[in-house]
């Protein structure tokens, strides 16, 4: 078989991965993985080109991709491994040139005793997480959620999946952020800064983005150990500040504002900074919602508000309905979302805000005074959008 003619297979059958290894000189490309991503609703081709110790990522085409596969098999890269949904292909060059081609159908059947049926692409496809696991990321193999070959340590996998779930948000909210050289981006309440490194790993290291990045925690050893492994990765727009939320002043401003899990009311001045900002967008995982559960009086709600549990977790969900009622009412299209499986934490909503054109308020008046009103409340975030 010809590599041209194994390309072509591959690529009508959908490929799925590659990987060129073994390079012939000394210096250069080490190695170069492969992989299907779905960015803005488009199927491309991840390429991550592994070369003195960095790490460079494009998307490209199928075609483009097969074209770069073909024009680096035996030089620089004696090795390529293919695998499609039916097939595995593999190329190999030896030192004086010569070139051996296989594809084996999946399960151990050679091509000779292949069945001829017309591939479903769609068949057995594994989920296409940004973050993919067999990649190595470096900020993840330094918080040891994966191993330096890329395989995701088992314990941490509920970590690796609801990295993946945040960076889908952002995904979603990039054609919102301004078109401008430097995007400005703070995370209030970043704590060990999962989250924070991998925001700045997919915007900056993946997609290129001139961005600055802003982590802030009221912990000190926090803000310590991140700006030494900020350093350590060579993310110099990443910087990690010592402050109290409430407190905390820039008349830079910030084009996305992300705050997770910022215990109770320290969400809400997280949401007023970035209104008076005038944020394109707003990201918040709220926790620890006490105030309401405080404050709510309703005398049709009685026998509802009677049991304890039942008037803790109302009140963490009115809480969030007021702060995405608020915002809308700032100018923001708000909705709220699932984070990651209720199984995973009780604490998995999402309010996410993008604001509209001229942050004109929506439309219908004041909701939030008047559930306000029924269930007696006047919230941290009210007051704070009153002053």
């Amino acid at each position: 078989m010809e590599l041209g003619q194994l390309l072509r297979e591959i690529k009508e059958d959908g490929l799925i991965k590659a990987s060129l290894s073994s390079p012939a000189e000394a210096e250069g490309m080490e190695k170069v993985q492969i992989r299907p991503v779905r960015i803005k609703n488009r199927d491309l081709w991840q390429i991550t080109v592994f070369q003195n110790s960095q790490v460079f990522h494009s998307n490209c085409g199928i075609d483009e991709t097969m074209e770069k596969i073909a024009e680096w098999t035996g030089a620089p890269f004696r090795q390529v491994q293919l695998e499609s949904i039916h097939y595995r292909g593999t190329v190999l060059t030896g030192k004086k040139g010569t070139v051996t081609v296989k594809k084996k159908r999946k399960g151990g059947i050679s091509e000779s005793r292949a069945t001829t049926e017309k591939p479903v692409l769609s068949h057995n496809r594994m989920r296409n997480y940004i973050i993919q696991e067999g990649i190595p990321a470096d900020f993840l193999v330094e918080l040891s959620v994966m191993t330096k070959e890329g395989i995701v340590v088992k314990s941490r996998y509920d970590k690796f999946r609801q990295i993946n779930r945040f960076l889908e948000f952002i995904d979603d909210v990039l054609p919102s952020l301004p078109d401008k050289k430097e995007l400005r981006i703070i995370d209030f309440g970043c704590g060990k800064s999962y989250l924070t490194f991998a925001m700045y790993y997919y915007l900056h290291e993946r997609m290129g983005l001139n961005i600055t990045v802003t982590g802030l925690d009221l912990k000190a050893e926090v803000i310590h150990n991140c700006s030494v492994l900020a350093q350590k990765l060579g993310y110099d727009k990443l910087h990690f500040k010592l402050g109290d939320i409430a407190g905390y002043k820039d008349d830079s401003g910030a084009d996305m504002v992300v705050t997770l899990h910022a215990c109770d009311t320290a969400t809400d001045y997280a949401l007023a900074q970035a209104v008076r900002w005038g944020a394109s967008v707003i990201l918040a995982v709220p926790c620890c919602q006490h105030e309401v559960n405080r404050q709510i009086h309703c005398k049709e709600l009685a026998p509802v508000l009677e049991y304890g549990i039942i008037k803790e977790r109302l009140s963490a969900l009115v809480t969030d309905v007021m702060r995405a009622q608020l915002l809308k009412e700032q100018g923001y299209d708000t909705q709220i979302l699932e984070f990651i499986d209720m199984e995973h934490t009780p604490k998995n909503l999402l309010i996410r805000a993008v604001k509209r054109k001229g942050m004109q308020p929506a439309a219908g008046g004041k909701k939030s005074e008047r559930l306000a009103e029924f269930l007696q409340l006047d919230t941290t975030l009210q007051k704070l959008l009153r002053s």
